[in-house]
């Protein structure tokens, strides 16, 4: 199964969306660097790991990547961030953002990132979410003031819905 390295926007867009337990029902896993976990998500949401969130250890090799992006492009993304950024390295696998500043340093060292909208395609396209729960859940996140983009992510929903054959009617 694909390894798939997540930063906290993710699982904290998800929250709002309502649909969090979806991602772990992906033929994926999911893994974030364990101090991301300890300071940014633990304390509101222990259930992950019980859900199948892994954590990981970023080497110190990795630690002094994350530390060096920041002195080349600056404190955004923050540390947190730049080691979800630097574990996806070290795992030679994709990284997991919504963040637009991560997805932007992502870029720039050509790694592989995927975003919220690519976690709608796919839940929809393996049949966890029909196109309304997909839209309700965007909705939700919208209500719950998430940033996303809103027209794509409604054309995303659409798109995938219907390569799935599950258009509303």
């Amino acid at each position: 199964m694909l390894l798939l390295i997540s930063d906290a926007n993710i699982i904290i867009d998800l929250e709002a969306g309502e649909i969090l337990d979806t991602l772990f029902q992906l033929p994926y896993h999911f893994a974030m660097p364990d101090i991301l976990y300890e300071e940014e998500i633990e304390e509101g949401s222990p259930h992950l790991i019980a859900m199948g969130l892994k954590m990981l250890v970023v080497s110190g090799e990795y630690v002094e990547y994350a530390a060096r992006l920041g002195e080349q492009y600056g404190d955004e993304p923050g540390f947190n961030d730049r080691l979800a950024l630097a574990l996806a390295k070290q795992e030679s696998c994709p990284l997991v953002t919504g963040d637009g500043n991560l997805r932007m340093l992502a870029a720039k060292e050509e790694a592989d990132v995927r975003g919220t909208l690519w976690i709608f395609s796919e839940v929809i396209e393996f049949g966890l979410l029909t196109q309304q729960q997909a839209l309700t859940a965007l909705h939700r996140m919208k209500q719950r003031g998430r940033r996303l983009p809103w027209k794509d992510a409604e054309k995303t929903i659409l798109r995938a819905a219907y390569n799935t054959k599950q258009m509303i009617t």
